[in-house]
């Protein structure tokens, strides 16, 4: 089921580029609505309901927003995957994600403090596409033992894959909020429920 306000947003705020990219920064990704943002997570909060989780992980920066709205709705603590190891991050999981849109590879790294075997995880993200970033977010919790217990999405790219790739690695319980199936002819076209 969509959330209905979202697909609407989508429709009227979003842009498609060259078939593939859909460009939200209108309201996800760069300028934010709160309001919005305060939906997406009560509708995983609806959507995981059943979980247990005990953290929220998810990759900076697009994914900070939501998650961190999720965070504080669910009263969890949220860790993000830095780009950049920082001075002050002595001992860190490390993976290496390949961005299909900047058509670059970049490292990800969690330090160790955050990210145990005592964690059970809800990654979310803003989009699922291919599913790398999603991946490297399953490694770095293999890496601490910890078990992914569920993926959530703010948009799906159908089109592209990733939940088929993600289900082969054994993720079971993956929700996005907004299912995009064809961006061609740079339209954007949802799936419906």
């Amino acid at each position: 089921m969509s959330l209905k306000v979202l697909c609407d947003r989508i429709l009227s705020d979003g842009r498609s580029i060259e078939g593939v990219i859909l460009k939200v920064d209108k309201f996800i990704n760069h300028q934010m609505d709160p309001y919005m943002m305060k939906q997406v997570a009560v509708e995983f909060i609806r959507r995981f309901s059943d979980l247990q989780v005990n953290k929220i992980v998810t990759v900076e920066a697009s994914g900070i927003a939501p998650s961190i709205m999720l965070g504080y709705m669910m009263e969890l603590p949220v860790v993000f995957a830095k780009k950049k190891l920082p001075s002050t991050m002595q001992d860190a999981y490390v993976t290496t994600v390949h961005s299909f849109t900047k058509q670059s590879d970049t490292q990800l790294m969690i330090s160790r403090e955050y990210l145990t075997a005592d964690d059970h995880v809800l990654f979310v993200d803003d989009f699922l596409a291919y599913g790398n970033a999603a991946l490297a977010i399953c490694d770095l919790c293999r890496q601490a033992g910890a078990t992914v217990e569920g993926m959530g999405f703010i948009i799906e790219k159908e089109m592209l894959h990733g939940r088929e790739l993600l289900q082969k690695e054994g993720i079971s319980r993956i929700e996005s909020l907004a299912i995009v199936d064809s961006l061609e002819n740079n339209t954007i076209h949802i799936k419906e429920d």
